[in-house]
């Protein structure tokens, strides 16, 4: 029914995460009945972002630089590294305005049946920068899924047997009830790691 190139616009839109063949029809149909300035405008905003984006050579986040801006801050605590799978997650943390340490992006988590071993993520970046010293404290924060869990473990185990290892705290994020949640629509893996975690008021 469709041309084929709106097919195949269709078919790269639904290739983008979250969005379904509908949701992709329907971006597609937004698309043509724009201005041509406007899809113009888009298609160089991706071109743009693709050209100029890179990986900061330090943490992994994403700059326009060789150094991202959060590792240029000397305002950080540079004692503390936080260690999140990908650069939305940093970006996460940030908006809370409770963390004032460094990052360390992974670039993903340890998933050996897709083929995700550790030499795919950054986490030898991470052993080393630990190495040199200055760190006092690594702050584990990967999602609290299987994946996530997996790697927290190998790095924290990691991280005891490297040479600085033994002068770093290594943590993890706190988990549990959600503030405003009721203890009836909990799991039970939930409400099991709030009562583990519970501290002193």
């Amino acid at each position: 029914m469709l041309s084929p190139s709106v097919d195949n616009l269709v078919a790269q839109l639904s290739r983008l995460p979250g969005i379904g063949q509908r949701t992709a029809q329907r971006l597609a149909f937004h698309i043509l009945s724009t201005g041509k300035d406007e899809a113009l405008a888009l298609a160089a905003a991706i071109g743009e972002v693709k050209e100029r984006v890179q990986f900061c050579r330090t943490c992994g986040n994403l700059t326009e630089e060789e150094l991202c801006s959060i590792c240029l801050d000397e305002r950080r605590d540079r004692a503390v590294v936080c260690v999140v799978e990908q650069p939305v997650d940093a970006i996460s943390l940030e908006r809370t305005h409770e963390y004032r340490g460094l990052y360390h992006v992974l670039g993903g988590s340890l998933s050996p049946l897709d083929g995700v071993e550790p030499e795919h993520l950054r986490i030898g970046e991470l052993i080393r920068r630990v190495a040199e010293g200055g760190i006092e404290e690594v702050v584990l924060a990967t999602n609290p899924n299987m994946t996530g869990e997996a790697t927290a473990a190998y790095i924290a185990d990691r991280l005891r047997q490297s040479n600085g290892g033994d002068r770093v705290r290594v943590t993890r994020l706190a988990s549990g009830l959600p503030v405003g949640g009721d203890l009836e629509y909990a799991d039970e893996v939930t409400l099991g790691r709030a009562l583990a975690g519970r501290r002193e008021l």
